[in-house]
Order: structure tokens, then sequence, then C-alpha cells
């Protein structure tokens, strides 16, 4: 478990931390994550997956199933987050991960597989453009 919330503990401050400034805890991690991560273990709509070199845990990736429902009848997989630490990057880890993402989508028959990414992220984005994703929708933001 360590590995798993020192990963999104990296994701959280590299990414929200520095495109979200004050609209992400960047503590959340290490003060709510293990226990997160734990239950979520134990949820069969949930999927944990971690990238190991040796006893390292160099990656991860969290998803969720979302079941058809009357207003959206489709079953649609969320990649809710994926962090490869900078120096595991462009060695085919995040690439691994969303594969591994994409055959559990399927084995859960889902019709479709969805993520977000920071507009101000655009290797994210270029990345899981690679992966066959396309841009559907565009939230915009405005503080009060």
């Amino acid at each position: 478990m360590p590995g798993l919330v020192e990963c999104s503990a990296g994701l959280f401050a590299e990414d929200g931390g520095t495109r979200d400034p004050g609209g992400i805890n960047v503590n959340w991690p290490r003060e709510h994550g293990s226990e997160r991560f734990r239950q979520n273990l134990e949820v069969p709509e949930r999927l944990t997956l971690v990238a190991e070199d040796g006893d390292q845990v160099v990656g991860s990736l969290s998803a969720v199933l979302s079941g058809a429902s009357p207003m959206k009848p489709i079953t649609t997989a969320t990649l809710l987050s994926m962090y490869v630490k900078p120096e595991w990057r462009r060695g085919q880890i995040g690439s691994q991960l969303v594969v591994g993402f994409l055959a559990w989508a399927k084995g859960q028959q889902a019709d479709r597989v969805d993520v977000t990414a920071y507009a101000s992220n655009p290797d994210a984005i270029r990345f899981y453009e690679r992966h066959g994703f396309v841009a559907k929708s565009v939230i915009l933001e405005a503080p009060l």
C-alpha cells in the first residue's frame, strides 16, 4: 500500500497541485489514501493496477465501472487516475497500464472508456489520444 500512496501523492502534487492550486487537497493521498485504496480492492467495479520494478512501485492506475442507467444506457469504464514516476516515463509503463485498463474494461463488457486530463497538460492529452481516446467535452470553470 505505501507504494500506491506514494504514486497517488506524486500525481496529486504534480497534476492537481500545479494545475488546480487550492482546488485539490494535495495531502489527501497521505491522509486518506491507504484506507480508500484498501476499500477499493474489495469492490469488483473498481480496478487498481501497479507497475513494479522489483519491490518498488513505479506507477499506478485506478479505474471504476459505471453501469447503465435509464438516462445513460451504456456501461462506462472511467480511468480515474494514472501516475508513472518521472524517472520511469517514456518506457512504456504508462502504455502497459492503459492496456491493462482497456482489457479489464472489455472483460467487464463496458461499452466505452473515458478519462479526464487537465487542459494545461498537453503531454497527458497526447498520451491518451495515442491510445484511442478523443476529446468529447470541455469543462469551463470560473471562481466565485
